[in-house]
């Protein structure tokens, strides 16, 4: 579980027609997740405010190569537009972090959310041969509610 507090720049007019950005004040709850998702719209950096955030990215194919650290306060991370990434307090108490996004509007695609929460949704014996399991699987992920931790 976490708490996203957001500012933008049309919240500071002195900038707002000359830089668009977007930053996010995220507080996790202990072993709170942010899961695997993507920002089509833009690139985010992540800067650990207090606690121990595990951090990662996987890059493009053919390698998909795992690209992860465990941080600390005062601790910067990068994710470029459109790479799968997540976050997630590492520790036994609260986290804090400040993520900025070279736009307003980023948008989010949440991996989970989007392939078994589609409505109408996708074929399960097309997600059982992509993911090497079987239908069973996908029908009880698809059965889930995928609810917006973005939200």
């Amino acid at each position: 579980m976490h708490v996203m507090h957001v500012v933008h720049s049309s919240s500071t007019p002195k900038i707002e027609h000359s830089w668009s950005y977007l930053l996010v004040h995220i507080d996790y709850a202990p072993r709170g997740v942010k899961p695997p998702h993507t920002h089509p719209h833009a690139t985010e950096v992540i800067v650990v405010l207090k606690g121990t955030i595990y951090a990662g990215f996987v890059s493009s194919s053919p390698n998909d190569t795992l690209n992860s650290k465990v941080l600390s306060t005062g601790d910067v991370f990068v994710f470029l537009k459109g790479l799968t990434h997540f976050n997630m307090n590492y520790g036994k108490s609260n986290a804090a972090a400040l993520v900025a996004f070279n736009s307003q509007k980023p948008s989010t695609i949440i991996d989970a959310n989007n392939l078994f929460g589609a409505r109408p949704p996708i074929n399960d014996e097309l997600l059982a041969k992509a993911f090497q399991l079987n239908k069973e699987t996908i029908e009880e992920l698809q059965a889930n509610t995928w609810p917006n931790p973005a939200n």
